[in-house]
């Protein structure tokens, strides 16, 4: 059990908060290892309805630890074990990307190397006024892991070679403006803001979000239009066979908010 990371489960939204905040919450194995396990459950457990992913005090994620890079802690270590290890922990960004479920990550502060990669891969970013997200894999001689290469090529297109090889700092409203957060808030409202949001999607039609991110996922993915059309048919069709549609169907009828049961 590692303190490096806080779980809190409460109304259907598991918070994970990274937790180191002396060190910008830099990734550790141990840190790594807590995330990777915790996803994992909440992809399965139906307590679990919506994802938060933050950093505890002043930043969200710095990344990847660069002291230990430096003290060179892996030397001893293969290219094979190496390789498999990271790997493995990469695992995170695609949880957060296809658990059939929403997920959030709610950021102030530094968002770089990895951490950026984990924030691009939740479904939503909230972002505090603070936030300043980068790359900053050139600046440590890294090439990038957890996804960021291919969360930028989604979402910046070209755009995303200069953002990888120049490694610029992008402060909020310019990161708003290029589509990689979702929305951006003063920081003092940014956990109120988070937890709101995380909230309604949990209070929502769990399965038919998690078939939603099912969706898109495969068009982000390269589906044909024909493969896109197929997906789409089965999945609606699932969804209209839930207890969740019908009582959406039901509170229209009736001019009420419905109450969905995740089934």
């Amino acid at each position: 059990m590692t303190t490096e990371l806080i779980e809190q489960l409460e109304d259907g939204v598991l918070t994970l908060t990274l937790n180191r905040p002396e060190r910008l919450n830099a990734l550790t194995v141990p840190m790594t290892d807590a995330l990777l396990d915790a996803l994992r459950r909440a992809a399965v457990d139906t307590k679990v309805r919506a994802v938060v992913l933050t950093g505890a005090g002043r930043g969200f994620c710095a990344g990847g630890d660069v002291k230990s890079m430096a003290d060179d802690d892996d030397a001893n270590r293969t290219l094979e074990s190496r390789t498999l290890q990271l790997r493995e922990h990469m695992e995170c960004s695609r949880l957060l990307r296809e658990m059939p479920k929403p997920t959030i990550a709610v950021a102030r502060g530094a968002v770089a190397g990895a951490g950026l990669s984990l924030a691009l891969a939740c479904d939503l970013l909230i972002a505090s006024d603070t936030v300043k997200l980068v790359s900053a894999f050139v600046k440590v001689g890294l090439s990038g892991d957890f996804g960021s290469t291919w969360f930028l090529t989604q979402l910046l297109g070209p755009r995303a070679r200069a953002f990888a090889l120049l490694s610029p700092i992008v402060k909020a409203p310019e990161a708003l403006a290029m589509g990689l957060v979702t929305r951006v808030v003063p920081d003092a409202e940014l956990d109120a803001e988070g937890r709101a949001l995380a909230l309604q999607l949990a209070s929502g039609p769990t399965i038919t979000l998690g078939h939603i991110k099912a969706n898109l996922n495969a068009a982000e993915q390269g589906a044909t239009l024909a493969q896109a059309l197929d997906h789409e048919a089965i999945r609606h069709i699932r969804c209209g066979m839930t207890e969740d549609h019908l009582e959406a169907a039901h509170a229209f009828v009736e001019k009420r908010a419905p109450k969905f049961v995740n089934r």
